[in-house]
């Protein structure tokens, strides 16, 4: 009887597709996949996913060509056999901070945690060596007495990275909420893209924020928090060089990408971009504009102050961080738009956030002037 068998592992793999004939009595088929392409020295990470079991994400990261896979344990809330509704914590208990929680096959899996507010922001606490908590705060039944600066802050003093995940997606009202206030603040390590619909683009805002010279770095995470989403379909790409991949989110050595990578690199004042695997269309990006574009490669010269990254022009999605060019510059229109979010953020503190110890809303308040002050500033 004829069968037909499918398979992949990452983009870096080709698919398999073959069709083959069991003989009487054959209960096992031996398959070889083969490499599209070769990434010597790249890793690929996925630096968020929900509810999964670690076991589970090992096999899942080890099918999708991941070299690490980060579980998030977050609260969630689960219907009970009794009718009532508790909240639980899945993978609490498997946290491994700093160290895999599983090594196997040429890959690894880390379990930290998901800290959110519903309004203000949510955070990704990468590596930190013990769980900051609370994780939660906000919401109908509870107060706004915490903050996601304290979050950042502590997560640093235990050696970890912060990620802003799902940033500038509207809720409440607003915009950025403090999670844009820390980022300017120089408080959050990376923001997070993702492939999930969104209610509003990331990139512009992405962008506005290195035009008014906050070059945060991007990863890639899934997002995952059930079977319809694949470990890595959106992924990060690092090249350590003797480092760890934390290491490369911090000095902002990074590609956000659903599959293809890219690579950018800077001879003076030139450029040169290029994107596996071949021939990959990519652009080159200066300060919001494309100044380059080509199947394979892009090249070209900048030496107006601000920044270039490099991304994919078709096809799947593909980003890498900011390269810095000349001193740093502070485009109008862009720190006018954030400013108006931190503003946003301001009127919420004041009129909806509940708030039983008033020096927390202060605090807030005197981080949201800070973050403007530092906009508003000569570059």
């Amino acid at each position: 009887m004829p069968l037909c068998v499918q398979a992949t592992k990452g983009p870096a793999w080709e698919p398999l597709s073959e069709t083959v004939t069991l003989g009487a009595g054959q209960i096992s088929l031996r398959l070889a996949l083969r490499r599209a392409w070769t990434a010597e020295g790249w890793m690929s990470v996925d630096t968020r996913a929900h509810f999964v079991p670690p076991h589970a994400a090992l096999l899942e990261a080890q099918a999708e060509g991941l070299s690490v896979a980060n579980v998030l344990a977050a609260p969630l809330n689960v219907l009970a056999l009794d009718a009532n509704t508790y909240t639980t914590v899945p993978n609490l208990l498997a946290f491994s901070g700093q160290v895999p929680a599983l090594d196997a096959g040429g890959a690894q899996v880390v379990v930290n945690t998901f800290n959110v507010h519903p309004v203000l922001g949510k955070l990704a606490l990468l590596n930190s060596h013990r769980p900051v908590f609370p994780l939660a705060f906000g919401g109908p039944e509870d107060t706004d007495d915490w903050g996601l600066c304290d979050w950042c802050d502590q997560c640093h003093r235990k050696k970890g990275v912060v990620v802003w995940c799902d940033a500038f997606e509207p809720a409440g009202g607003i915009a950025g909420g403090e999670a844009l206030v820390a980022v300017v603040l120089g408080k959050i390590d990376a923001i997070e893209v993702t492939d999930a619909l969104r209610k509003a683009p990331l990139l512009p805002w992405v962008y506005r924020l290195w035009d008014a010279g906050v070059r945060v770095p991007l990863v890639g995470a899934s997002a995952k928090d059930s079977n319809r989403t694949p470990l890595g379909s959106m992924r990060t790409w690092v090249k350590p060089d003797g480092g760890t991949w934390l290491d490369c989110v911090r000095t902002g050595c990074t590609v956000a990408s659903a599959g293809p990578l890219l690579t950018l690199t800077r001879d003076g004042d030139s450029f040169f971009a290029r994107g596996f695997p071949e021939p990959t269309s990519v652009e080159l990006v200066s300060n919001g504009r494309v100044v380059a574009v080509g199947d394979g490669t892009a090249e070209a010269e900048v030496s107006a102050p601000g920044w270039v990254a490099a991304r994919t022009a078709r096809g799947p999605f593909g980003h890498t961080s900011p390269l810095a060019v000349g001193a740093p510059a502070r485009e109008p229109d862009a720190v006018a738009a954030l400013v108006k979010l931190i503003r946003q953020t301001e009127e919420w503190v004041t009129e909806h956030g509940r708030y039983t110890n008033p020096k927390r809303r202060d605090a807030l308040l005197e981080r949201c002037t800070e973050a403007r002050a530092k906009l508003e500033a000569p570059a």
